[in-house]
């Protein structure tokens, strides 16, 4: 009903005899004009949630002493920043759970999507292993954590362990499916044509599954984030999950609030990046029409 009723305004929107630039550019004015609605309520809920959190924590509707407030969270950012945390600089326990995680991410998705387009391709090896895949992928994946502490110690190895392990079932998941759902008329086009098994591959399997896995890493970073996070929970000397341990067995909820803060904006920056990457790496994607319901 929805579309019926926009069909018939654009109709009569148009007159006979009106070019294409003309629909054009009133296509993006209504695109632009949606975006600007769009983001006015998002800030909109964002402000208004704030503000609701800030009152009730002043007006002590909520105990402060456990849900800490929003001047209160930026204090302790403020605090950190500039007077450093009780575990050392606050930008230097950043970028030690950014290395943790960066290093299991990149790992984890090369590895996951070698790993997927190979069996993706080979259904011999696929049946062989899936049913090993299967069983390392029913664990809670989080419980590894004292197990490669354990193993590793608390440096490094053991968080990008945890962290590889979180993102490569992820992307892997998604590179097989994603062989598995190519163009079969195209594949077989393509062999007519004389095409290698690896030249199919290239130019056809892995970029029809392109989308699966970039589909993947927009989340998988995020998994790499809570494997790096997790194991400094369980047993580090340095990172954001070791000040959010030191802060909940402190009672400060501002601090847990803060380094959960962090973490959110940090997380939030990488995918705005990794969609920037996307939008270069796959141009040859249809833009997407404005939805008009």
């Amino acid at each position: 009903m929805a579309h019926t009723t926009f069909e018939a305004g654009s109709a009569a929107m148009f007159r006979p005899g009106t070019s294409d630039a003309e629909i054009e550019a009133s296509a993006l004015k209504a695109m632009r004009r949606r975006d600007a609605l769009v983001r006015f309520w998002q800030i909109a809920i964002l402000v208004a949630v704030i503000g609701m959190w800030e009152l009730a924590s002043n007006m002590q509707w909520i105990d402060p002493f456990f849900y800490s407030s929003p001047s209160g969270v930026l204090q302790r950012l403020y605090e950190w920043a500039t007077e450093g945390t009780t575990e050392g600089s606050l930008w230097y326990n950043l970028w030690v759970t950014m290395e943790e995680a960066l290093i299991g991410f990149f790992a984890g998705s090369i590895t996951g999507v070698f790993v997927g387009i190979g069996l993706g391709r080979n259904r011999f090896l696929s049946d062989i292993f899936s049913v090993y895949i299967k069983a390392i992928n029913s664990i809670p994946r989080v419980v590894l954590a004292p197990i490669f502490i354990m193993i590793m110690g608390l440096g490094l190895p053991s968080k990008v362990a945890l962290a590889f392990i979180m993102v490569f079932f992820v992307v892997f998941a998604n590179a097989f499916q994603g062989v598995r759902e190519a163009d079969r008329n195209m594949i077989a086009n393509a062999r007519i044509l004389g095409a290698s098994d690896w030249q199919v591959t290239r130019t056809v399997v892995i970029p029809s599954a392109m989308s699966w896995i970039f589909a993947s890493l927009h989340v998988s970073f995020g998994f790499a984030i809570i494997g790096a996070i997790v194991g400094e929970f369980v047993g580090a000397r340095f990172g954001i999950g070791q000040l959010i341990s030191i802060a909940k067995g402190t009672f400060d909820a501002a601090g847990m609030f803060a380094a959960i803060l962090l973490v959110m904006v940090v997380t939030l920056v990488a995918e705005y990046i990794m969609t920037l990457i996307e939008n270069r790496l796959a141009k040859w994607r249809p833009q997407q029409h404005l939805d008009t319901q």
